[in-house]
C-alpha cells in the first residue's frame, strides 16, 4: 500500500480551517469540498488515459481521454456524500456508486448496510471517498468490496489519517493495489478513537447531529 501525504500550503490552509471547532456547518462543508478538489488533483495522477486523434481549430494532434471503463468514485455513506461534488468536478465524466457502512460503538467494527456498484469492477479504478481514516475498518471493508468485485486499482481519499488506520490498512492490505491520497497523518486515536487532534465527527460538522 502506498500513503501520499498532499503537502501544499492551500491544503494547509483549508485543513486548519476545518479542524477549528469555531467552524460552522455550511463553512466546513464548502471547505470540505475545496479540500477534496484538491486531494483529488494528487490522487488522480495515474488515472489511466488513451489517445486520440482531434481537430483543433489550426491543425490536426493528438490528445488523451479517460480509457474505458470510466473511473468509478465511491462515497461512503454518510459523511463521504460531503466529498462527492469536489470527485466529480474533477471527474465529471467517472460514474458514482455509493456504499452504506456503519461502525459499532462497542466493537469498533464496520458494517456494510447498502451498496449500489456494478458487481463486475473489472479493470476498473475506483476512488473511495471517506473523511476520515480512523481505525481504518471501514475502508479496509470497503476496499476488500470493492476487489472481491474485480476493481485492480483503488485509491481511497481521506481528508485525514491517523497512524493506527496506516498500519490496519498496511497490515489488512498488504499486496493490494491500494493507494491512500490524505490531508495528514495526525498524531494518534484517543480512546473514543477519534483522530487526535484531528477535526471531530465529520459527519456530523457536515450535517448536524440528526439521526
Amino acid at each position: 500500500m502506498r500513503i501520499h501525504v498532499v503537502d501544499h500550503p492551500l491544503v494547509a490552509h483549508k485543513l486548519t480551517t476545518l479542524r477549528d471547532k469555531r467552524t460552522d456547518s455550511p463553512t466546513f462543508r464548502r471547505l470540505a469540498d475545496e479540500l477534496v478538489t484538491l486531494l483529488a488533483y494528487e490522487a488522480t495522477r495515474d488515472v489511466r488515459t488513451e489517445q486520440v486523434d482531434i481537430e483543433t481549430p489550426v491543425t490536426a494532434t493528438t490528445g488523451v481521454r479517460l480509457s474505458h471503463p470510466r473511473p468509478m468514485v465511491v462515497p461512503i455513506l454518510r459523511a463521504g456524500l460531503g466529498m462527492l461534488d469536489g470527485m466529480v468536478r474533477l471527474l465529471p465524466t467517472a460514474e458514482v456508486g455509493f456504499m452504506g457502512m456503519v461502525r459499532n460503538e462497542e466493537t469498533y467494527e464496520a458494517h456494510t448496510y447498502a451498496t449500489r456498484m456494478p458487481d463486475d469492477l473489472s479493470g476498473r479504478q475506483v476512488y473511495v471517498v471517506d473523511p476520515m481514516l480512523a481505525t481504518g475498518g471501514t475502508l479496509v471493508a470497503a476496499i476488500r468490496e470493492l476487489i472481491k468485485r474485480g476493481a485492480d486499482d483503488v485509491t481511497a481519499i481521506c481528508l485525514l489519517a491517523a497512524p493506527e488506520g496506516v498500519e490496519v490498512m498496511e497490515r489488512e492490505l498488504a499486496g493490494a493495489p491500494v493507494t491512500v491520497v490524505t490531508a495528514a497523518v495526525d498524531e494518534r486515536l484517543n480512546a473514543d478513537r477519534y483522530i487526535v487532534p484531528g477535526l471531530g465527527d465529520a459527519g456530523d460538522r457536515m450535517y448536524g447531529t440528526a439521526g
